[in-house]
């Protein structure tokens, strides 16, 4: 009994520290809200799978050093009442240490940001992100495409003095830049399989 109760407590000393980074999710954009605003205009809504080729995956890689984790991706496409195409938007996230991160990425047709939302993080994030959130810091990005820097913009200098908010910033950003290469380098060169939502 006695090293079953200390082989306990070395496991919970082990994964204590993992442990105090599980905090609750932080939903601040629905999902549903996120397609409506960042594709507003648009009047139908499908939803388009796009597998990613090994040759994808690649080209994805050599341009930005991320390989997707997933083998395929969901893009939101909206159309007009002509049915010409809007925009397409995915969701983009990542596992850090203090918890995930999810990001809306909208494209236009000609493979350039719409607009971008931070829609779930966690409560210990959430601190160090809403100052750039209050600023807007994703529309700094508006008319970036796959080849463009995502920095934060030095009218942001003021909020990204705090290291935190720097380095979720630039998670954030890296996040916007996946879902531009993941347009451009899987949805505007394949058809997908599109449904009406």
């Amino acid at each position: 009994m006695r090293h079953f109760a200390l082989a306990l407590l070395a496991a919970l000393a082990i994964a204590g520290p993992a442990l105090a980074h599980l905090t609750p999710p932080v939903v601040l954009v629905s999902d549903r809200d996120a397609v409506q605003s960042l594709l507003s205009g648009a009047r139908r809504f499908f939803v388009r799978e796009v597998r990613l080729s090994a040759q994808e995956k690649a080209a994805i890689k050599q341009a930005s050093g991320w390989t997707p984790d997933d083998d395929f991706y969901r893009f939101y496409v909206g159309r007009d009442e002509q049915g010409q195409m809007v925009g397409a938007l995915v969701f983009v996230g990542d596992a850090t240490i203090h918890g995930s991160v999810r990001v809306a990425v909208a494209l236009g047709p000609d493979r350039k940001v719409r607009g971008a939302t931070v829609t779930e993080l966690t409560e210990e994030t959430y601190p160090w992100l809403k100052p750039l959130i209050d600023e807007q810091f994703t529309r700094d990005w508006v008319g970036h495409d796959s080849q463009s820097r995502f920095v934060l913009s030095d009218r942001l200098a003021r909020v990204r003095s705090n290291s935190m908010t720097q380095f979720y910033g630039e998670i954030v950003a890296s996040l916007v830049q996946r879902g531009t290469l993941l347009y451009t380098h899987g949805m505007a060169r394949q058809g997908g399989t599109a449904m009406v939502r």
